[in-house]
């Protein structure tokens, strides 16, 4: 599974304006945009208030986990914990209110957790974990040399996560897929007729769904393996921002998993 770092990234004030563009053309899944804007914006001021990092880049790490500053991260969680209660449904709302309080000690382990599984869990716990995480992990990668080409792999060559989505980018007179971390944002090339789980590469195993009214964003399943992540095709719609996007198309989620599918990597909302 050869695979080739690229830099593309988007900026957080891009993310979060996209965020409100989708959500005033986009009913469906105003709610679920509305909780996920003042994510984005805690996770701007995490990232532009983390303490400045070695401007020099540094040769490639193979565990970047390792490098995060959980201290720090910490420090943030009482604000996160504020805003998931102003904001967030019911239920997780309840559980922020319960772990608001919660000792720096109890915080640092729900964090150590996060970090010591290589797939993110679905409880609520690594969800906070990864709002906090994201951040920092995306602006170390960004301090990092590129892995080099012809590295194996189905998994972010930084921090050794699972794809959250995949990416079409124009490339000639088509696309080149990548793959984008559900950690660090990272992307990295992956092969378009392939299985980012089992490796299956027969395309008749490798259906792609798609649904009226959202051309760009499409289902990549595998009937081998019953898995799937969702990618957003930039060659069809430029504008896009692939992580808020990727959010915003929830009911592509419910019609996978009605159809018997798993998703690679939950995002950050838990589609």
């Amino acid at each position: 599974m050869p695979s080739t770092w690229t830099g593309v990234r988007t900026t957080w004030t891009a993310r979060i304006e996209r965020a409100v563009w989708l959500t005033e053309r986009n009913p469906g899944a105003a709610q679920l945009l509305h909780f996920y804007k003042p994510i984005l914006e805690f996770q701007k001021r995490v990232h532009d208030g983390s303490k400045s990092l070695n401007d020099s880049t540094s040769a490639p790490s193979t565990n970047l986990r390792r490098a995060l500053d959980l201290d720090e991260a910490a420090r943030r969680f009482p604000e996160l914990m504020l805003l998931v209660e102003m904001h967030g449904p019911s239920q997780l709302a309840e559980e922020a209110s319960n772990l608001r309080e919660s000792a720096p000690a109890t915080v640092r382990g729900l964090l150590e957790q996060f970090l010591a599984e290589a797939d993110a869990s679905h409880e609520s716990s690594s969800f906070f974990a990864r709002i906090l995480l994201q951040p920092q992990a995306e602006r170390l990668a960004q301090t990092q040399t590129p892995p080099q080409e012809g590295l194996s792999g189905n998994r972010c060559p930084y921090c050794d996560s699972r794809p959250q989505l995949a990416v079409i980018r124009p490339e000639g007179d088509g696309g080149k897929r990548m793959l984008l971390c559900s950690l660090c944002q990272s992307e990295w090339d992956f092969r378009r007729i392939l299985c980012p789980v089992c490796g299956e590469t027969n395309h008749e195993k490798l259906p792609r769904y798609t649904a009226d009214g959202i051309p760009a964003v499409r289902v990549e399943s595998c009937d081998a393996c019953r898995s799937y992540l969702k990618s957003i095709d930039m060659t069809v719609d430029g504008l896009a921002v692939p992580v808020v996007d990727e959010i915003a198309t929830a009911p592509l989620d419910l019609w996978a998993v009605e159809h018997d599918y798993r998703k690679v990597q939950l995002n950050l909302m838990g589609f």
